[in-house]
C-alpha cells in the first residue's frame, strides 16, 4: 500500500479545494485522518460497512469495540438514532458543538459494525469545524475513532499519525498539533435514566442539572 496523501489546511476555516480531496475520499470509500479538538481521529463512511471493517483493521481493533460518530449538526442525529428520550435535546441544545459524547439507541439502518452488536450508537456533534463540514459534504456522519493502533498511545500530530498507520489511509488532513487533554464525557441515555459511562471535558457539575442519576465509574 502507498503512504498517505498529507495535506496541510486550517481546521477552524478549511480551504474548499483542500476540504474537497478528503470529501472526495469518503465518497469512494476512504480512510481519512483528521484533527478533533483533541487528537486525531479517523473519519470513513458510516454507513459502509466495508469501510468499518478497513477502519478495525487500520487500528488493529476487535470489531465487536463500538465506533463513535461524529454529526454535521443536530439533525443528522436522525439518521443514526431512535426512541430518543426527552432528556436528548435538552443535552445537545446545551453542549453541541462540544466534547458530549451522548449514547442512544441506533436507528436499524446502522450497520452492526457501529454499535459492536449492542443496537446502541454514540453520536456528538464535534466543537471543530473540520469534521462538521465532512459530515455535511457526506451527507450522514462520520467516524470518529482515534487515529491510532488501538491500545496505543493517541496521536497528537499529523506526523505521528503516518508513524503509527503508515499504510492504508487515504488521506491525512494535517491541521497542526492538536491539544490532547481529556476525551469527551460519555453520557448512556440509551437505557433508563441518564448514565455517566466516562468522565471527560464536561464536568458532571455542569451535567447535573439535566441528570436523575449518574454514575461515574471511577469514583
Amino acid at each position: 500500500m502507498a503512504s498517505p496523501r498529507v495535506i496541510a489546511l486550517n481546521p477552524d476555516d478549511p480551504r474548499p479545494d483542500r476540504l474537497q480531496i478528503a470529501i472526495e475520499a469518503l465518497l469512494h470509500g476512504g480512510i481519512v485522518a483528521i484533527p478533533t479538538e483533541t487528537f486525531y481521529g479517523l473519519a470513513g463512511d458510516a454507513f459502509r460497512p466495508e469501510v468499518l471493517l478497513r477502519l478495525n483493521r487500520l487500528k488493529s481493533k476487535d470489531s465487536a469495540s463500538p465506533v463513535l460518530l461524529l454529526l454535521a449538526d443536530l439533525e443528522q442525529a436522525s439518521l443514526v438514532a431512535r426512541d430518543l428520550p426527552p432528556s436528548f435535546a435538552s443535552l445537545a441544545e446545551r453542549f453541541w458543538p462540544g466534547p458530549l459524547t451522548i449514547v442512544v439507541r441506533a436507528a436499524p439502518e446502522v450497520p452492526a459494525e457501529v454499535s459492536g452488536g449492542r443496537g446502541t450508537v454514540g453520536i456528538r456533534v464535534p466543537g471543530l469545524v473540520l469534521p462538521r463540514r465532512l459530515a455535511a459534504a457526506l451527507g450522514r456522519p462520520i467516524t470518529g475513532v482515534s487515529a491510532n493502533l488501538h491500545g496505543r498511545p493517541a496521536c497528537r500530530t499529523a506526523e505521528d499519525v503516518v508513524h503509527a498507520i503508515p499504510e492504508g489511509l487515504d488521506v491525512v488532513l494535517d491541521g497542526g498539533p492538536c491539544p490532547g487533554g481529556s476525551p469527551s464525557t460519555v453520557l448512556d441515555l440509551s437505557d433508563g435514566p441518564p448514565r455517566l459511562v466516562r468522565a471527560g471535558s464536561v464536568p458532571l457539575t455542569a451535567l447535573e442539572p439535566f441528570l436523575t442519576r449518574a454514575t461515574d465509574p471511577h469514583s
